[in-house]
């Protein structure tokens, strides 16, 4: 049978040993899944754990029979297109995170420890939205994207946050 693998409910055999591994990490991460669907809110249907993932933190799938992104991208550039098409065009995502990856261990514990902390939010949308372009859809809200990121290079660089920029009063 061939199944999409950006669809969601993706089987893969696994042994018993594997089996009980997977539910001792989906009991690890349920607190950050929680917190993920809060912060994420309408914009994916659902966080859960992922058996697919190997290298990436985390990815979003479509509904098994939603649109792909690609179809999405497709359909949103019709150019005789009703707007009424947006409401059932946009397919339901599910965001599949990977509790073996460190970017996901760590925020696990970040989650734990403060899950109202403005860090903790900032890094869900930004993998959020780097999974929205690794998964093939579109931005939407690129500027909020950038500004989200820039905030992080400041915080890794050990800059201040309400520091400006020096070279504005250069005549």
């Amino acid at each position: 049978k061939l199944v999409s693998v950006t669809k969601e409910g993706l089987e893969l055999e696994e042994s018993d040993e594997e089996k009980k591994k997977k539910e001792e990490l989906k009991a690890a991460c349920e607190g950050l899944c929680k917190v993920m669907k809060e912060t994420l809110d309408d914009k994916v249907e659902k966080v859960v754990v992922s058996d697919r993932l190997v290298s990436a933190p985390c990815c979003l799938v479509t509904g098994e029979y939603g649109w792909s992104a690609n179809m999405e991208r497709i359909m949103k550039a019709q150019a005789l297109r009703d707007n009424s098409m947006s409401t059932y065009m946009t397919s339901k995502k599910t965001m599949e995170v990977n509790p073996e990856h460190p970017i996901i261990k760590e925020l696990c514990k970040k989650a734990d420890a403060d899950s109202k902390d403005k860090t903790v939010k900032d890094l869900i949308w930004l993998l959020f939205d780097t999974s929205l372009l690794v998964s093939g859809f579109a931005l939407e809200e690129p500027n909020t994207f950038a500004g989200r990121l820039h905030r992080m290079i400041k915080l890794g660089l050990s800059l201040d946050e309400d520091a400006a920029d020096d070279d504005e009063d250069v005549p």
